[in-house]
């Protein structure tokens, strides 16, 4: 068996160095859990950063990807397939409104899509909130604010404007009758979880369509049942009245590790693409439009309540330790406050003893796990929970 240690050697000898070391060769998964090539197991209270819905190996993802590649793989987009249109009328379905689909096959490409399609509109101005996070690609890159990702890269796409997120005055204040959208996570992923107040997502919807511009929301992380509903936009514990965005972007969850991603856009927003204004090589193949049906089969099944459950559960006993600050969230996308910035040392202290967890910033863990992760599995966590802590040298007394 290869070790840790001789894939590493051939990863950073083969692999650009864009991540840096991994932290981890990884060589198995089953349900929430994963083994190492040294054969150690872990709880991944990760999931591929909010991906692995299913968490690894579910018996039904693998049997639709096994069918449908065995049946049909590749077609390209000059052509149709059975399971891309239903995949799409699903997702029209879920969110409930008049819409149309584009598939791609990322989280940035969907947004890649939909800033483009908010070109459509004859206007050029975007109003992105600070702390938020869209990808990597150039377009998607100037979406996102945190210096440290843009700068290498500028001059980006213009004409976009940064507010603080969370607050309506400041959002007032940006959007004018020259802005084509409004670009906003219903809960912001890399920043740590944080969640706006009830009413922002409401009071965007407002400020937008007052000055005709359109409502995006990026649901990439916190779709497909992330948060305990289908979009976070719908989910009465984050929104205090009815939201029906303009453009959604969807991936990471869609298809529960297979890559693809969708631009959905409601009403007339839907048909401001003309053929030959966007396109895809592979976005929408069957394969991954068949990985996609399956996840939604199984989410609907009673993860949706599951999560909500079990993500109440895991809040309140994380947050019985006196270490932890704050904790946010809902369903199985939760960030928490340590009262030290030493979330490097407690996420390496979590991996040492057995888990996987994120630290998205100095002070902040966040935890995005399969939405089967089992009350056995939170019982585990939080039993070693504080004795990660105390590996990591987390003080009670300190503040972040």
């Amino acid at each position: 068996m290869t070790t840790t240690a001789a894939w590493t050697e051939r990863y950073t000898g083969a692999l650009m160095n864009t991540f840096g070391p991994p932290k981890l060769v990884l060589v198995r998964g089953e349900g929430a859990r994963v083994w190492d090539a040294d054969g150690r197991e872990y709880l991944d209270l990760l999931g591929g950063i909010a991906v692995n819905a299913l968490g690894h190996g579910h018996p039904r993802l693998v049997a639709a990807v096994t069918e449908q590649l065995q049946t049909l793989g590749h077609i390209s987009n000059f052509f149709a397939s059975e399971p891309q249109v239903e995949l799409a009328e699903r997702l029209v379905a879920l969110l409930g409104t008049e819409a149309h689909v584009f598939f791609t096959n990322s989280g940035a490409e969907a947004n890649e899509a939909a800033f483009k399609l908010t070109r459509r509109t004859g206007r050029t101005r975007i109003v992105v909130t600070e702390g938020g996070f869209h990808g990597r690609t150039m377009g998607a890159l100037a979406l996102t604010s945190k210096l440290a990702y843009r700068e290498p890269f500028e001059p980006l796409p213009g004409d976009v404007v940064f507010v603080p997120y969370g607050d309506l005055a400041a959002l007032e204040a940006a959007v004018d009758d020259t802005t084509a959208a409004v670009l906003v996570e219903p809960v912001q992923g890399e920043a740590g979880v944080v969640v706006p107040p009830a009413d922002y997502l409401p009071g965007a919807q407002r400020i937008a369509h007052e000055h005709g511009a359109l409502l995006w929301l990026d649901e990439i992380q916190t779709g497909v049942g992330r948060t305990g509903t289908w979009f976070a936009h719908q989910n009465p514990a984050l929104v205090s009245d009815r939201v029906v965005p303009d453009i959604v972007t969807l991936a990471k969850g869609l298809a529960g590790g297979i890559p693809i991603g969708a631009c959905i856009a409601t009403g007339g927003s839907g048909k401001l693409f003309d053929p030959g204004n966007h396109g895809t090589t592979f976005g929408g193949n069957p394969v991954a439009a068949a990985a996609a049906l399956a996840v939604l089969d199984v989410v609907a099944e009673g993860l949706l309540d599951h999560a909500t459950r079990i993500g109440a559960r895991l809040k309140a006993g994380l947050a019985a330790d006196p270490r932890v600050a704050e904790v946010r969230g809902e369903g199985l996308l939760i960030g928490l406050d340590l009262t030290e910035a030493r979330s490097a040392e407690v996420a390496a202290a979590a991996q040492d003893a057995g888990f996987i967890v994120n630290a998205p910033t100095p002070e902040r863990i966040r935890l995005a796990p399969p939405l089967v992760l089992t009350d056995e599995d939170v019982d585990a966590f939080l039993a070693a929970w504080p004795a990660i802590l105390d590996t990591a040298g987390v003080t009670e007394g300190a503040t972040a």
